[in-house]
């Protein structure tokens, strides 16, 4: 069904339809109507069977079937489903990519570029949505580190055919740095460090070609990330600096928060915990005085209450402050929001961590239990768990609940 696969995918409404209308444009050439009411009828079913182009794009963008998806003629049933050499839809739309690919190969060298504008920006960013959507659901999986790369290439490709304005361009290349970024993100999440290396320096490429403080906060956010699991403390202060002096921390305090927040996490590393502990005083005094209602991206939608609570964890574990720890990672599992199942199990496992410091065994266990089995094998995930069971068998390997924990390891592993 429909519904099932956007909540599957974590594709909203109007970004189903920017999808649905980029697809008709690939095999039509002209960019599709649908649009957000239009996928609301669908899911509705006020509309039981959509027009053949939209059924085309939808099968595209699904990989399912129009059947498969819930949708029914009016006024008699279906016959099965025919294969797409057999059904009359998908061969008029093959044909017409073929014509159109045939018209490219054979366009005089003359014909004028497309011009580029705010609407090809909009859907772009709609698709960095669902990217962004899907992240904090799920984590960096490969898939979706492939499909943000994917979504850059197609960028620039599309820089390359058209023309623009310079503020245009500059929009065009924030998105790329946007998508190489969010794959970056996926890569370091699932700990694929070696690629995330390699998207960091187009990213940074590509933001400067921005000239774009925003997606220059989120680079070099995202740099500092990466040199901290690679164990470079002071690249990743850099990184972590580099973000913070950013045009963007000046005019708004919810940047400035994030961007202390993660000095915190730096500091913390480093060992100095009056220079940690003074970043996160700080970074809550500007997350209070931030506007929340601002229109601000949407990878920037993560970064509320619990996000900062997450990160004050980090830096509190990182110092071995275990009780600060496990008061954080309880605010953090109270304001966090449904369905973003990485963070969960994260905060799981860090709340069991700072639980084995204090030597409450029992509970320590209970909370590392409690990270969805789905979700154990997530990059960053497996590796708290990882340390969670090295420091568990120092500390009590003959107990009851250090054989449970094992026996269980092994089952969700």
């Amino acid at each position: 069904m429909l519904a099932a696969w956007m909540s599957e995918h974590a594709v909203s409404a109007n970004g189903l339809a920017s999808q649905v209308n980029s697809a008709i444009a690939e095999f039509t050439g002209s960019y599709g109507t649908c649009t957000e009411r239009g996928v609301f009828r669908w899911l509705s079913g006020e509309v039981t069977w959509p027009h053949a182009r939209q059924r085309v794009a939808l099968e595209r963008v699904t990989g399912r079937t129009s059947l498969q998806l819930g949708f029914r003629p009016r006024g008699r049933q279906p016959d099965p489903p025919a294969s797409p050499e057999e059904d009359p839809m998908h061969r008029r739309a093959f044909l017409t990519a073929a014509t159109a690919a045939g018209a490219c190969l054979t366009a005089p060298a003359t014909e004028a570029p497309r011009r580029l504008g705010s609407t090809d920006v909009g859907r772009l960013n709609d698709r960095l949505a669902a990217v962004v959507s899907k992240d904090d659901r799920y984590g960096g999986t490969p898939e979706l580190e492939q499909h943000a790369l994917v979504l850059a290439r197609e960028t620039l490709d599309l820089q390359q055919r058209g023309t623009a304005s310079s503020r245009i361009r500059s929009e065009l290349y924030a998105v790329a740095s946007a998508f190489t970024s969010s794959a970056m993100w996926a890569a370091i999440d699932g700990r694929r460090l070696d690629a995330a290396q390699g998207h960091l320096n187009q990213a940074v490429t590509l933001a400067g070609l921005a000239e774009n403080s925003v997606v220059q906060f989120r680079v070099w956010g995202h740099a500092g990330s990466l040199y901290r699991q690679l164990g470079r403390h002071a690249d990743a202060m850099a990184a972590s600096e580099a973000s913070r002096a950013t045009a963007i921390t000046r005019r708004d305090p919810l940047f400035t928060s994030l961007a202390l927040a993660r000095l915190a996490v730096d500091h913390a590393d480093s060992g100095d915990a009056t220079a940690a502990l003074r970043a996160v005083d700080q970074a809550q005094d500007a997350f209070d005085r931030a506007d929340h209602f601002l229109s601000r991206p949407a990878w920037m939608h993560f970064f509320d209450q619990a996000e900062l609570d997450s990160l004050a964890l980090f830096a509190h574990l990182s110092l071995g402050r275990w009780a600060e720890a496990e008061h954080r990672a309880h605010r953090c599992l109270t304001r966090l929001r449904p369905g973003l199942m990485r963070n969960r199990a994260l905060t799981h496992a860090n709340l069991a961590l700072a639980q084995l410091g204090q030597g409450a065994i029992e509970p320590a266990v209970a909370s590392a239990m409690t990270v969805a089995p789905e979700m154990a094998q997530q990059g960053r995930v497996r590796e708290l768990l990882g340390e969670f069971t090295h420091r568990l068998n120092a500390m009590a390997p003959r107990t009851p609940e250090a054989r449970a924990w094992r026996d269980h390891r092994t089952e969700i592993l």
